[in-house]
This record gives structure tokens, sequence and C-alpha cells, in this order.
């Protein structure tokens, strides 16, 4: 019976042996600091009617993109499922570009909504670049389908 009883004792301390093996292997390497898989920056989306909307609603992602020291760019147009329509601003740090090149007593034609959205991000750089804040003065429908805007700094 003693026999038995070391057999059987031998057989769990091999097995206990290799089992520890198996656990110290699986554990692999320690990560000495966490991997970045993905990151984003921070982003806003806004319901917008009209065009003029549309043009409040870029305002207020430079508003909010501010907080973060950033500029907004546009990254998406949807539709909702009830029709209204989306714009999704993601914030992206600023190129220091200017838009000396704005007139803002100038009308400007546009066909999309990302057209509009640029006039308007060129007459705000413009206007705040001159110590004013940008003021739309007119949206106006062509008979060719396209649209004109005139901005002024105020």
């Amino acid at each position: 019976m003693i026999a038995k009883s070391c057999r059987f004792l031998k057989a769990n301390v091999q097995a206990a042996a290799v089992l520890a093996g198996l656990m110290g292997a699986a554990c692999g390497p320690e990560f000495s600091s966490p991997e970045e898989v993905r990151s984003s920056n921070p982003s806003v989306t806004y319901k917008y009617r009209d065009d003029q909307e549309l043009v409040q609603a870029n305002a207020s992602a430079a508003t909010f993109c501010s907080r973060y020291q950033s500029v907004p760019r546009t990254v998406n147009f949807a539709t909702d499922p009830d029709g209204s329509r989306l714009v999704t601003f993601e914030c992206v740090p600023s190129s220091g570009a200017t838009a000396q090149q704005y007139n803002p007593n100038l009308t400007y034609t546009y066909r999309t909504d990302q057209e509009l959205l640029d006039a308007s991000r060129n007459a705000q750089t413009y206007c705040m670049n001159n110590g004013s804040q940008q003021v739309i003065s007119n949206i106006v429908t062509n008979s060719d389908g396209s649209k004109t805007i005139t901005f002024r700094c105020n």
C-alpha cells in the first residue's frame, strides 16, 4: 500500500511541475507601458436645416474646438432618418494659414455645403485676423441652382 501511495505522490508531483511550467509560459513577458492602439481628435456634430444654420454650425464648431486649441475640419455630412441634415466636425491643430486673399465685401458663389463651409471658414479667419467678428449679409439662390453668399466683418 505504501508503494502505491509513493507512485501516486510521485505522479502528482510530476503533474504539478508540468502544470507550473505551462502556467509560467502562458503568462509571457510583461509590458512596461501601455501601447496606443487608436487615438481620435475631439469631434462635434450639429443638425441644420438650411445654409444659414450650416454657417452657424461652423461658428459653433470653432468655439467648441477652441477649447482644445484647435480649429474645426469637416469630416462628414449625413442625413438623419427624420430628414434633417447633419454635419460632423473634427478638431485639428491649426495650420497657421491665413485667409489674406479673402475680401469680405465680395459675393462668393457655392454649390455644395462643403464649398459654403470653406467660404465661411475663410471669412471667419479674415475677420478674426482683423480684430472683428464675421457676419453674414445675405444668401441668395441663383437661377442656375448655385447660391451666393456675402460676408462682412463687424
